[in-house]
C-alpha cells in the first residue's frame, strides 16, 4: 500500500497485529497504526459508496450474475470517475470472499491469470491492483530531456567519421549510416545519453588518429 500511495486499510476480524507484523511492514508501519478494525463485513462497508470485490472464480454462465466479472485493466480506466468513497474488497488468503460478501459489492474484479493456476496469493492480488491504479492515475514518469536536430546531426557526423577512420567498406557505409539513424530514431536518446555516445565516438576517433600518426 505504501509503495503505491494508499494508506486507508480496513480489516474485518483479523488476527492480532503483533511485533512480527510491524517487522514485516518495515517503514510502512504507519498504515498498521492507522488500521480501522471491524467485527463484521457489513459494518466495514457502511461508510463506503462503491464496493469492488476481488475473486479468481467467475461465472461461466452469463445467467449467473453474482460472479460476472470485469478485468483489472478495464476497471482502472474508470475507477477514479466514481463519486464517493471506493473500497476494494479482498478475501481471506485460503478461500477468498463468501458469496454473500460478493453480493454486497457493486462489481466483481478479476485479475487475468492462467487457467491451470488461477488463484493469486492475497498480497500479490493487492499489489497488482494498487500498482495498476497507481500507474494509471497517480504516477508521472520523469521526462527525459531529448536531443534536438543540432545534436542529432553532430551524432550522425561523428558516426560517419568513425566509419571513415576504421576504413569501413565504402559500399556498406551508406546503409550502415541509415541503420544507425533508424536506431537512434527509435531510441530517442536523452541529452545525457547523447553526451555519453559523443564521448565514446570522440575518444575512439582520437585514438585511431593518434595511432596513425
Amino acid at each position: 500500500m505504501a509503495n503505491f500511495d494508499f494508506d486507508k486499510l480496513y480489516l474485518v476480524n483479523p488476527c492480532k497485529l503483533d511485533d512480527e507484523c510491524y517487522s514485516r511492514a518495515m517503514h510502512a508501519y504507519k498504515i498498521i497504526d492507522n488500521v480501522i478494525f471491524f467485527k463484521t463485513f457489513e459494518e466495514s462497508i457502511k461508510n463506503l459508496d462503491y464496493l469492488i470485490a476481488t475473486s479468481s472464480i467467475e461465472s461461466i454462465n452469463d445467467k449467473r450474475h453474482l460472479r460476472n466479472s470485469v478485468f483489472l485493466e478495464n476497471l482502472v480506466e474508470d475507477v477514479y470517475k466514481i463519486n464517493g468513497k471506493v473500497g476494494f474488497v479482498f478475501g481471506r488468503e485460503d478461500y477468498g470472499l463468501f458469496n454473500k460478501e460478493i453480493a454486497l459489492c457493486d462489481i466483481m474484479l478479476r485479475i487475468p491469470t492462467s487457467d491451470s493456476y488461477p488463484s493469486l496469493n492475497l498480497s500479490h492480488s493487492v499489489g497488482l491492483v494498487l500498482y495498476s491504479l497507481y500507474i494509471k492515475h497517480k504516477y508521472e514518469p520523469r521526462k527525459k530531456i531529448k536531443i534536438g536536430n543540432i545534436e542529432k546531426e553532430k551524432l550522425y557526423n561523428y558516426f560517419s567519421e568513425l566509419l571513415k577512420e576504421i576504413k569501413y567498406p565504402e559500399h556498406k557505409k551508406e546503409k550502415t549510416e541509415i541503420m544507425f539513424k533508424r536506431i537512434m530514431g527509435r531510441a530517442i536518446p536523452s541529452k545525457w545519453e547523447y553526451h555519453t555516445l559523443m564521448g565514446v565516438f570522440s575518444k575512439s576517433i582520437e585514438k585511431i588518429k593518434n595511432k596513425k600518426n
